[in-house]
C-alpha cells in the first residue's frame, strides 16, 4: 500500500497553521492536496502517434531503406517479370513498414501505461492547464466563492506534479495585488521540493495570513469561522 501523503502529525500542523492564520483575519483560508489532478489519457496516444509516424522518416534519415531489386540482376527475364517482382517488393517494404510502426505504437502505449513515465512525456504546460483546472472546480465546489464577504483563498496542492495553484475570491483582487501571492507560493513550493510538505503548506498559509489581515483585520466578536480549517487529501481517482 502507497504511503499516504500526509501523516496524522502533518494533517495537525496545517489544520492548527489554518487556524492560527485565520486568527488575524476576517480571510477563509481553505488547504486542498490532490495526490495528481489528472490521468493524462492524451499523452500516449500523442506519443504513439508522433514515434510510430515519424519512424520512417527517422530510418531515411539514418541512410536505412528497403529499395526495390536492381533490374540487371535480372538477365534474362521479361520487363514484365521484373516489374512483378519491384511491385511485390515494394508491397513487402510498405507492409514492413506499417507492421513497424504499429510494434512502436503499442510498445509506446504500454511504456506510458508506467505512471512516472507517462508524467514525465506529458508537456509541463499540459499539466499547468490541468492543476489550474482542478483547483478552480474545487474552489467553487468547496463553496469558498460564498463566503461572507468573498475574502475566500484556497490552496491547492497536485502532489505528482508538484505544481501549486493558489485562487482567491473577488473581494480580494481589488485589495491586494496578485504578486503579493508569490512569496505564499514559492514557500509552498519550496516545501514540496524538500519533501516537507506540512512545513511548506505551514508557510505558505502564514504568509497568506500576514497578507490577508493588513488588507481584512480581524474584527473581535465578529469573525466566523465559515469553513472548515482541516486539509483535505484527495487520492488519485
Amino acid at each position: 500500500m502507497a504511503e499516504p501523503i500526509l501523516s496524522p502529525a502533518d494533517l495537525a500542523a496545517i489544520e492548527a497553521a489554518v487556524r492560527a492564520g485565520e486568527a488575524r483575519t476576517t480571510g477563509e483560508i481553505y488547504c486542498i492536496i490532490a495526490e495528481q489532478s489528472s490521468d493524462y489519457h492524451a499523452t500516449p496516444l500523442a506519443w504513439g502517434a508522433g514515434v510510430a509516424l515519424l519512424a520512417p522518416a527517422i530510418l531515411l534519415a539514418a541512410g536505412i531503406q528497403v529499395t526495390a531489386p536492381d533490374v540487371s540482376m535480372f538477365g534474362g527475364w521479361t520487363a514484365e517479370q521484373v516489374e512483378d517482382v519491384g511491385e511485390a517488393t515494394a508491397r513487402a517494404a510498405l507492409v514492413g513498414t506499417l507492421l513497424l510502426q504499429a510494434a512502436l505504437f503499442v510498445g509506446v502505449l504500454l511504456l506510458t501505461a508506467i505512471r512516472p513515465v507517462r508524467l514525465a512525456l506529458t508537456p509541463r504546460g499540459l499539466k499547468r492547464d490541468r492543476v489550474r483546472q482542478r483547483a478552480d472546480e474545487h474552489f467553487l465546489a468547496k463553496n469558498l466563492h460564498a463566503t461572507r464577504e468573498r475574502t475566500g483563498v484556497l490552496i491547492y496542492v497536485s502532489a505528482a506534479e508538484r505544481m501549486v495553484e493558489l485562487v482567491a475570491d473577488e473581494g480580494i483582487h481589488g485589495d491586494i495585488d496578485k504578486g503579493a501571492w508569490e512569496r505564499p507560493v514559492a514557500a509552498l513550493v519550496d516545501g514540496l521540493k524538500r519533501g516537507r510538505v506540512a512545513e511548506g503548506f505551514a508557510g505558505c498559509i502564514g504568509l497568506c495570513a500576514d497578507i490577508l489581515a493588513e488588507r481584512f483585520p480581524v474584527r473581535p466578536g465578529d469573525n466566523p469561522n465559515e469553513l472548515p480549517d482541516a486539509v483535505v487529501v484527495l487520492p488519485r481517482a
